[in-house]
């Protein structure tokens, strides 16, 4: 009985999760819509490794992690972006580009969008850090 209403709770926690993390992708997708730039796709899948979105900015092609979180859980979402899943995101990334035959500039984004329950959706981009490290300029 426990472990039934456990279960259930945590089933719906994981369904409310999944939809919040699609409902972010869409709003970081407009983000760069709105800054001008084109969305080429959007959870773009390499065998078990996706790309929640692949965008290009000018001449730029980048590849975007996103990380939704609601202000009761908040957090820093870039922080969720550790050496497992960089590694994921390389190999995703190395196969868009084998796909499309290379590409001359690119970036790797992570997009924090944190939801508050009562106001904005606050959407935060860190350019470039999450796999060449700190920013240098």
């Amino acid at each position: 009985m426990i472990f039934q209403a456990f279960w259930q709770h945590w089933l719906r926690w994981w369904q409310r999760r999944g939809a919040l993390g699609a409902q972010g992708e869409r709003w970081a997708g407009r983000y760069y819509q709105r800054a001008g730039a084109y969305v080429l796709a959007s959870n773009w899948r390499f065998g078990a490794d996706e790309l929640d979105l692949v965008v290009l900015d000018g001449k730029v092609l980048v590849f975007v992690e996103v990380k939704t979180r609601t202000a009761d859980h908040g957090g820093a979402g870039h922080a969720a972006v550790d050496a497992r899943k960089k590694t994921a995101l390389r190999r995703a990334a190395k196969a868009w580009l084998r796909e499309i035959g290379g590409a001359p500039h690119l970036r790797f984004d992570i997009v924090e969008v944190l939801v508050c329950k009562h106001g904005p959706v606050r959407i935060l981009q860190h350019r470039g850090e999450p796999l060449l490290g700190p920013r240098r300029f």
